[in-house]
């Protein structure tokens, strides 16, 4: 089980659990009342510590390592799962993964950034941060549905496209441009849902839909705390400060009318339950897939650029 510093109080209790476990076992003595107690406040600990999270904290949740990624939510929900690979120009990038599904019986295209789950698997995903294969991978996977008439679900977790001089040379900025594009005048249902880290264009690559949906403890921004704090105060110790002035939280997003609904997370964090949060995620897009399946191509097409001509204010 691993903790954030900020429930360093609960880890402690823990700790304290274990010890008096290990006591048990070479004594032969009862623990449980004390152990129950220990419980109770575990459990007391954790509420207030949720009740109360700060930006910045959020953020350290979206970046939990125990945190699920795409291929778990996939294999969780689907019955099947097809991974299909490639962009036919370049290569097959492994940050994003993307194939056929289905849920229920009823086949759609799943697309999502995926990081890996220890060094290796790190190395071998970029950590999670696309090339511009993988934006052309995703959208080739797009016209694919497109053309099956299939609906489309993105998972969005990434810390930011790949900023490399080979991604830049490969065109980078262009192909996410042009899945903008693509994805603004799709003639299939789009449900985009933010399962962890958000950043800039690395995210929007695959965020433009019909709906946006939130995990509670995730962010969305232009750019990261540190990334931010490293250029208006040259340091990142400022972090802290930049997530706060960034509002980049799902609560924020839902009053800028950026997202469209926030998908709450079991007491603790999805890390916690990450079935609980895999079936939560189900039952939405199950939802809001019906919702968007009495719609016409026409009109699915119409109502997202109004969607996203209608974001933001001016005075």
């Amino acid at each position: 089980m691993v903790f954030l510093d900020f429930e360093k109080p609960v880890a402690d209790l823990y700790e304290q659990i274990e010890k008096l476990q290990v006591l048990a076992e070479r004594k032969g003595v009862d623990v449980s009342d004390q152990v129950k107690s220990l419980e109770e406040q575990i459990e007391s600990s954790r509420t207030k510590i949720y009740s109360e999270l700060t930006r910045w904290q959020r953020v350290q949740l979206s970046r939990h390592p125990e945190r699920p990624y795409t291929l778990y939510y996939l294999d969780q929900i689907c019955e099947d799962f097809t991974e299909l690979h490639g962009d036919r120009r370049y290569g097959d990038d492994k940050a994003i993964v993307a194939g056929f599904g289905k849920i229920d019986g009823e086949s759609m295209m799943f697309i999502g950034h995926q990081k890996g789950t220890d060094a290796k698997s790190r190395q071998y995903r970029n950590f999670g941060m696309p090339n511009p294969e993988g934006y052309r991978k995703a959208l080739r996977m797009m016209k694919i549905a497109e053309k099956f008439n299939k609906p489309v679900v993105c998972f969005i977790d990434t810390p930011g496209a790949y900023p490399g001089l080979d991604a830049e040379e490969r065109g980078q900025a262009e192909a996410i441009a042009r899945n903008l594009i693509e994805m603004s005048q799709l003639r299939v249902p789009i449900i985009c849902i933010i399962i962890g880290e958000g950043a800039s264009g690395g995210a929007l690559g695959i965020g433009l839909g019909d709906r946006v949906l939130m995990l509670q403890n995730t962010w969305y921004s232009v750019i990261s705390p540190e990334s931010c704090s490293s250029i208006l105060w040259r340091s990142w110790d400022f972090k802290e400060t930049a997530a706060e002035q960034l509002k980049l939280t799902a609560e924020d997003m839902k009053g800028f009318g950026i997202v469209d609904q926030i998908v709450k997370e079991p007491s603790w964090g999805a890390h916690t339950e990450p079935l609980k949060m895999a079936q939560t995620i189900k039952r939405n897009i199950k939802k809001h897939l019906k919702e968007l399946q009495t719609l016409s191509p026409e009109e699915l097409v119409e109502k997202r650029i109004e969607k996203y001509s209608s974001i933001g204010a001016y005075a």
